[in-house]
Order: structure tokens, then C-alpha cells, then sequence
């Protein structure tokens, strides 16, 4: 039996992001086919789909207080999906274009550019959403269009720059191998690492491996005890998770408890140096051995070097 109180909101929600990713598919399209200026119609399809990514992520916040981490995970793993498959060369992403930069893709000028216009997308679009959320269509709407927001971050900036870091070198690393290894599925496959790495972190957050150890000698002199705790998933309690400066501001940026000098220390600077390092962590002869070994395509199999 459907709790229509439940699911009612929920329906509003899903077409509220249907919305969005109806608007920009068309903006994109509108773009693509009256712009003829190729670097000025990238930077408006940039504009799009950092707009349509924090867009998205409003609502998915709404989603995931209210419906829980299952229904969450599978909005975000879908939306990851097609936005791969829809946005070309937009990336909603300042630091692929230092990865660029670095690889002699791209220049600084074009890079800078191309972030300002993202970051106009993801600022302006909080707007239309507010707009929504003012007439409070569903009871997970009510008070949100105007209340104050919290900042994630829980702990010093320069341990919040670290955890975005990792998390961002993490992301790149499976990313670039994905690109290279180009096995079958390769999008959902990337999609799923995406969403597991932030499902992973809210659904560990409170979880907590303990280790203990004594030391059982027979020398009533000399006894060693040792004890370890781990909080699993912290990290996401830490600083939100966000792996992308460009999201982490549009929703972010101006909320209580953080300075922006802190915001662009933790969001910007730490996910921008995770970035970087991981152009140079792919580079390593361990994982250029591994990617140069499962390269060559080799009939259904979805990993490139094994025979089905």
C-alpha cells in the first residue's frame, strides 16, 4: 500500500529535478544550435550544466533528509549518468581545467573564463530554486525558501582541505582509469564509484570499528594494552564531501559556521590540490603498468584483457 503523505513529496521532488534537466537539455540544445563561436558556446554549455548540477543537488538534499540514503543513491547514480551522457565537453568543474592546464590542454586564461562562467550557473540558479521552493508545494518545501543555512564543515579548515583532497584525488584517479581502461558500461560503472563514495561515507557515519589488545605475559611486571577506535565515514561528517568547489559554493558558500576565507580554503584549495596531485599519481609506473595491461578491447568482456 502507497503512504501518499510519503510519497506525494517525493513525487514533488522527482519532477522538480525532472524540471531542471528539462530546461537545461533544452537550453543546451538551444545553445548548441544558434551559437556558432565554439569557446563562447562551451562557456555557455559550462554556465548550463553547473546551473543543472546544483540545481539537481538543492533538491537531492531534500531527498536525502526526508527519504532516506537508499532512495538518494539511486537519484544521484541516475542524474550522474546522464548528466555524462548529455553535457559534451562541460565539465561544472574548475579543477579539470587546471588537469588541462597541467597536460598542455588548455591555457590559463580560457581555464579562468570557463570557471567564472560555471560559477555564475551554480550562484544564479539558486534563484530558480527558491522560486519553487517559495510555494511550498509539498510539506519538505515549507520554510526551506528562505531559512538560514549551516555550513558542513565541523572541524579546522586545513583538516577539511585535507579530506576534500583525498576524496577529490580519489575521485580523479578512478575517473582517469576508467577513461583509459574504457571498459563496457564505462559511464554507470563511474557513475556507481561516484555515488558509493559519497553513499558510503552517510552510511558509516556513525559507525565505529574498535580494536583492542592486551598483552596476556606472564611477567606481572610488564603488560602492554592497546586500543583503537575508528569513526568510519567521518570524513563526510567533516566537511560535507562535495568534490567539486563550483557545488560545494553555490550551496555553501555565506552559511553560518565557516568564513569564506575558510570555504575557499577548504573547497577550493583542498579539492583543486587533490586534483593536481592526481595527474601526477596516475603517472606512476604501478598504475600506468596496470592501465597499459588492460587497454586493447577483447570481445564482451566488459574488462578489456579478460576473455569472457
Amino acid at each position: 500500500m502507497v503512504n501518499k503523505v510519503t510519497f506525494a513529496p517525493l513525487v514533488v521532488s522527482t519532477l522538480f529535478i525532472l524540471l531542471t534537466s528539462l530546461l537545461a537539455h533544452c537550453a543546451r540544445r538551444l545553445v548548441q544550435k544558434t551559437i556558432k563561436e565554439p569557446f563562447i558556446r562551451l562557456l555557455l554549455e559550462e554556465a548550463i550544466a553547473a546551473a543543472e548540477l546544483c540545481g539537481c543537488c538543492f533538491e537531492l538534499i531534500i531527498v536525502a533528509d526526508n527519504f532516506g540514503v537508499a532512495t538518494y543513491a539511486i537519484y544521484l547514480f541516475a542524474l550522474t549518468i546522464w548528466w555524462s551522457l548529455n553535457w559534451g565537453d562541460a565539465t561544472a568543474c574548475p579543477y579539470t581545467h587546471i588537469e588541462d592546464i597541467i597536460e598542455g590542454r588548455g591555457d590559463i586564461r580560457k581555464a579562468f573564463i570557463k570557471t567564472w562562467a560555471e560559477l555564475a550557473g551554480g550562484i544564479l540558479v539558486f534563484k530558480y530554486v527558491q522560486m519553487y521552493w517559495a510555494l511550498e508545494i509539498s510539506e519538505t518545501h515549507k520554510n526551506k525558501a528562505f531559512e538560514d543555512c549551516t555550513a558542513d564543515l565541523q572541524v579546522p579548515a586545513l583538516y577539511g582541505a585535507i579530506v576534500e583532497g583525498v576524496a577529490t584525488c580519489l575521485c580523479r584517479l578512478a575517473s582517469r582509469s576508467l577513461s583509459d581502461l574504457n571498459p563496457r558500461y564505462s559511464t554507470a560503472i563511474d557513475s556507481f564509484i561516484g555515488t558509493s563514495l559519497v553513499v558510503a561515507g552517510v552510511l558509516t557515519r556513525h559507525t565505529v570499528l574498535t580494536y583492542r589488545y592486551e598483552d596476556s605475559s606472564a611477567n606481572p611486571d610488564l603488560s602492554v594494552s592497546v586500543y583503537c577506535k575508528v569513526h568510519v565515514g567521518k570524513a563526510f561528517d567533516y566537511s560535507g564531501g562535495y568534490f567539486n568547489p563550483v557545488l560545494a559554493t553555490s550551496l555553501k558558500a555565506g552559511c553560518d559556521g565557516h568564513t569564506l576565507m575558510e570555504h575557499a580554503m577548504v573547497y577550493w584549495l583542498g579539492a583543486c590540490a587533490g586534483s593536481v596531485l592526481s595527474v601526477y599519481l596516475y603517472k606512476l609506473p604501478v598504475i600506468q603498468k596496470y592501465v597499459r595491461g588492460t587497454t586493447e578491447v577483447n570481445g564482451d568482456s566488459i574488462w578489456a584483457d579478460k576473455e569472457d
